[in-house]
């Protein structure tokens, strides 16, 4: 498949998404100003010098707009991965273990999801000392639950496969299975959730950081720069409104471009049944 053969707003997804992350690796060289540097005065309308304008302290709202892409990434990325990996390892050996494994882990699962994510998170964000492992391990932790529940009913669908049964018949260790025959099998669904789990990751993050409880000052992130300026709405100054369209556009390219994967793999996987 040629890149002429991709949708035109796919295209435009995947362009946003790759410059989030030539921002989030370069924003040192990329950005005009240093991240707390001051350059001006509060709320500076945009010009030639500052295409966004300037922030509640006088900042450079692209350059903060830019290293906040980095920690944004950085962060939202790293809970998914977290999530994931957890997530998986648990439910995968849920579903190959069943019986009392299986019910453990499927109700402790269900506990945890009892609760609101939110109002859970800021429990435990005030509890514990506010630094950046501990946000993305809270943030990994309680989104580990949805990638537990999707897990388990993939792996369930393919452990009753024949091959499953007989790796099972060879004495193949639990790991052996999980790793050689339910994850490869099962990669394509996790992958979009991946996909979706990290958009989820990145609005998460900006929510506990415009209450106060992400990001602490004066490093720069989307959520947070939105909470900074968002007094500045009462002026009819805009600050606030665009680390909150970054948030927006990226979040639904991320979400077009994974339900384009989604619908290209089935529709290969339908061609090839087909044949």
């Amino acid at each position: 498949m040629t890149i002429r053969h991709i949708p035109l707003p796919i295209l435009i997804g995947i362009a946003i998404i790759l410059l989030t992350l030539i921002c989030a690796l370069f924003a040192p060289w990329i950005a005009p100003y240093g991240e707390t540097e001051v350059v001006g005065d509060v709320w500076q309308a945009p010009n030639d010098h500052f295409l966004f304008g300037l922030d509640n302290l006088g900042r450079d709202l692209l350059s903060r707009l830019i290293y906040g892409a980095r920690i944004t990434v950085f962060v939202a990325l790293s809970a998914t991965v977290i999530s994931f990996t957890l997530g998986i390892v648990l439910s995968f050996t849920a579903a190959v273990s069943k019986g009392i494994v299986d019910t453990t882990l499927s109700r402790l699962n269900d506990l945890m999801m009892s609760i609101p994510t939110l109002i859970f998170a800021l429990v435990l964000l005030t509890a514990v000392p506010q630094n950046l492992t501990t946000l993305i391990l809270v943030m990994a932790i309680l989104d580990s639950t949805r990638v537990f529940r999707l897990g388990r009913a993939v792996a369930l669908d393919v452990a009753v496969m024949d091959f499953v049964e007989a790796a099972q018949l060879r004495g193949e260790g639990t790991w052996w299975i999980i790793l050689r025959e339910i994850l490869p099998n099962t990669l394509s669904p996790l992958l979009a959730e991946f996909g979706l789990r990290f958009a989820f990751a990145i609005l998460f993050l900006s929510t506990l950081s415009f209450l106060g409880l992400g990001i602490q000052p004066p490093y720069a992130d989307w959520g947070g720069m939105v909470k900074d300026n968002k007094d500045g709405i009462i002026f009819g100054i805009s600050a606030a409104l665009i680390p909150g369209a970054a948030i927006a556009i990226l979040s639904v390219s991320v979400n077009l471009v994974v339900d384009w994967m989604m619908k290209r793999t089935s529709s290969l996987k339908g061609g090839r049944g087909d044949a």
